[in-house]
């Protein structure tokens, strides 16, 4: 009988804080339905994000922001 072997989902470690979905799309001017798409594929790592965005050259719209 074949067995059927499935794939490992691998979760990924988080750098950085987490942006929230609004901050994300504030900080780059994204609209929703982009904003979306990227943070369910990149996840809510700061890091990740931000250094995505560097690569399509979209500087910050808004500053950072430290949550304390």
């Amino acid at each position: 009988m074949t067995q059927i072997h499935q794939t490992e989902r691998r979760s990924r470690t988080l750098r950085g804080r987490p942006y929230s979905l609004h901050e994300f799309a504030a900080k780059y001017g994204l609209k929703n339905e982009q904003a979306e798409s990227l943070y369910s594929r990149f996840g809510p790592s700061s890091v990740e994000l931000d250094l995505l965005m560097a690569a399509k050259r979209r500087p910050p719209v808004l500053p950072d922001r430290i949550s304390e």
